[in-house]
């Protein structure tokens, strides 16, 4: 969907508003491959919160994705040998002339090696390890530092070798994807086997690179970008320039993005340059697979390492981002589904049309007020685009095309799911039997397995669909009651029951903010969850916290307020019997990573509120960074003034919170009395 974006965050709420949507857009969009916002939409808001953090420092989160790959919202388990880190964009030639003077300033005058021109490919970053010529592991980017062995897929991957022509020992990079025939041909083997066919090639990609033991195999494509050394050992023979490196790693037998259909071109000037990146924009409807950009690089390596890099982005190279494709096509309904946490979701039915190498039938509509803003009526002409080259949204309406016989929109009345009342307080619907409900159960069962929550492989929506026809599987605790003949039942095979009976029994280790997310609890996700282990500890301790203790934790994340805390504790007491099962089969019910609470400390016992900024001892230290020592020193954080605030923080410029912790005869230390009060603990 596309989130209507402002020029600039007006204070705090927006503020983590906007971080919320970004790291969603980023889990969504480096998980499974789909995105919520449109590139053009992601890297406004990432401007927005950029500009944000640097004007009011005390109030960046630490989950902030700002300045992160993948916006910190990937991970891994294997070392990469050197970080694997995403490009910097522009979106006009007015911005890739200021990207260049940025690059000269670096390189005290203008680039002599020539500017390197190439696509870039809409798939997932992977480095792939040879030793003496022999492939012997693929791994995800992750986090730039850490990524995620998926040396299974291996086998799957046309362009990428299991034997070199030469024994070299090298780690190249590049993309893997589903080209437009790949993705195509996938979907008639899902189909085939009875499974969902993909949302798009990206999707797909994402989702075959995970999959283990699938009865089926589809296959993907790499393109190599470059390559780095392995073990210490050189490339031989020695190469100076981009160009070179990826003659070298096509002539050892490894299909690079030079060989491609858009090819790569080296420029003299910039100029010739932006020639070629609107060139291979004409070219994107043609080409064999997805672009989403074009990269243009310092040729030499000389000039790349004299430029250096970012945290997470190269300065000697950037992405050029294409606006999404669009066609035109007749809106000819609108349906409403109930998701995982009721909420009540319309979907465009269109005209299927063709857009971007594949059929377009369906398009997010986002909620009611994005529907009556738009002015959209059934019949309609409608354009749509891909938000990131991914998934379908309606933009506009093609008012002069109507011909009068267009009607209004029906919006629902009632539960589409179960018939009852629909809760139209809040932008998005939802169904009013709420928790009590059982609205959402089945896209709650396939939530819960997700990679970011209880990441159980193997068990597609087909399957969990079958076991909840079976009368098997009817909350997240039955999981890990199910047998390896349940199983069997619904997969149709035993090895496959087995695999997945595999994935359940460590399913039970996950630590307790996965657990907690994949209860589906409303008004929470990603986040929450994790503030709330974090906070607590233990299920126990979320369980006991009534919604006042709930809503200083979840404040500090995304300002959702006490009205939703409340929602959040009543919604926790009816899963209990769910809970009980979970706690039954052996789940796990802590979070390892739980800061150490001292019973001894100054601030034992203690509801501690910091507003104003810090100066003096405690200069520099952002909201997160007081919350730290706060917690270190036995106390317990909290984002807003009640009763049961003890102590307020007072700093710089305080304001309403001061006001009302006078009125309500709160405790009051400015920063030079607090700082002596957790004097052992500043270090």
């Amino acid at each position: 969907m596309t989130t209507a974006l402002t020029s600039s965050l007006a204070d705090l709420t927006a503020y983590h508003a906007a971080v919320d949507t970004a790291l969603n857009a980023c889990r969504t969009y480096y998980g499974a491959g789909d995105t919520t916002l449109s590139d053009a939409a992601y890297d406004e808001l990432a401007r927005q919160l950029r500009a944000y953090e640097q004007a009011h420092p005390e109030h960046v989160r630490k989950d902030s994705p700002i300045g992160k790959v993948g916006g910190g919202t990937v991970s891994g388990d294997i070392t990469h040998t050197v970080p694997m880190l995403s490009l910097g964009n522009v979106h006009s030639p007015e911005e890739l002339v200021k990207w260049q003077a940025s690059l000269s300033r670096r390189l005290g005058g203008p680039i002599r090696g020539g500017y390197a021109v190439e696509a870039k490919l809409d798939g997932l970053a992977v480095a792939a390890r040879y030793r003496d010529g022999h492939l012997v592991q693929l791994i995800k980017r992750g986090d730039h530092a850490m990524g995620e062995d998926v040396s299974h897929a291996i086998d799957d991957i046309v362009g990428l070798p299991s034997k070199l022509s030469v024994p070299l020992t090298i780690e190249i990079r590049g993309e893997v994807l589903l080209t437009r025939a790949q993705f195509a041909a996938a979907n008639e083997i899902r189909r085939a086997h009875k499974a969902k066919p993909f949302k798009n090639p990206r999707a797909g990609a994402a989702g075959t690179l995970a999959a283990k033991n699938r009865p089926y195999r589809i296959e993907l494509s790499f393109f190599a970008y470059g390559a780095v050394e392995l073990d210490g050992v050189p490339f031989a023979p020695a190469v100076s320039t981009h160009e070179e490196l990826l003659a070298q790693v096509a002539a050892a037998g490894v299909q690079t993005t030079a060989g491609s259909a858009a090819g790569l071109r080296v420029y003299a000037t910039l100029t010739e340059a932006q020639e070629r990146v609107d060139e291979i924009a004409a070219m994107r409807p043609g080409l064999p697979f997805g672009i989403d950009g074009v990269v243009v690089k310092a040729n030499t390596f000389a000039e790349q390492e004299e430029a250096g890099n970012a945290s997470d982005h190269p300065h000697w190279a950037t992405a050029f981002k294409l606006p999404p494709q669009k066609a035109s096509t007749r809106l000819v309904g609108v349906e409403w589904n109930v998701g995982k946490t009721r909420i009540i979701a319309p979907r465009a039915l269109l005209e299927p049309v063709e857009l971007d190498g594949s059929t377009v039938e369906f398009a997010t509509l986002n909620n009611p007020g994005f529907i009556r803003k738009l002015g959209v009526k059934i019949g309609d002409t409608v354009v749509i685009a891909k938000a990131g080259d991914v998934i379908p949204q309606v933009l506009s309406v093609e008012a002069g095309k109507r011909t009068g016989s267009e009607t209004p929109v029906a919006f629902p009345s009632s539960c589409p799911q179960c018939g009852g009342d629909v809760d139209t307080s809040g932008e998005r619907w939802e169904c009013a039997e709420g928790i009590n409900g059982t609205c959402g159960a089945l896209a709650g069962l396939n939530y819960a397995v997700g990679r970011e929550q209880l990441r159980i492989e193997g068990l597609g929506d087909t399957y969990i669909e079958a076991l909840f026809e079976m009368g098997v599987l009817g909350d997240v605790a039955d999981y890990f009651t199910l047998t390896e003949e349940h199983l069997t039942e619904a997969t149709g095979s035993a090895k496959r029951a087995k695999t997945v009976l595999g994935e359940i029994a460590k399913a039970k280790a996950q630590p307790l903010d996965r657990v907690l997310c994949s209860l589906g609890i409303v008004r929470t996700g990603r986040s929450v969850s994790k503030a709330l282990a974090r906070q607590f500890g233990s299920m126990d301790g979320v369980l006991a916290a009534d919604a006042e203790a709930l809503a200083q934790v979840t404040l500090r994340v995304n300002k959702i307020g006490t009205a939703n805390a409340v929602k959040i504790a009543a919604h926790l007491q009816v899963l209990r019997p769910v809970i009980a099962k979970l706690k039954a089969a052996g789940v796990n019910m802590t979070q390892p990573d739980a800061p150490a609470k001292s019973t001894s400390g100054p601030l034992a016992g203690e509801s501690v509120v910091v507003t104003g900024g810090m100066t003096g001892l405690l200069a520099g230290r952002n909201r997160n960074a007081m919350n730290d020592l706060i917690e270190a020193a036995g106390g317990t954080p909290a984002g807003s003034v009640s009763k049961r605030t003890t102590l307020l923080v007072a700093g710089e410029n305080a304001g309403s919170k001061l006001a009302k912790a006078q009125q309500l005869g709160i405790k009051i230390l400015n920063e030079e009395k607090f700082a002596a009060l957790i004097a052992d603990y500043l270090s």
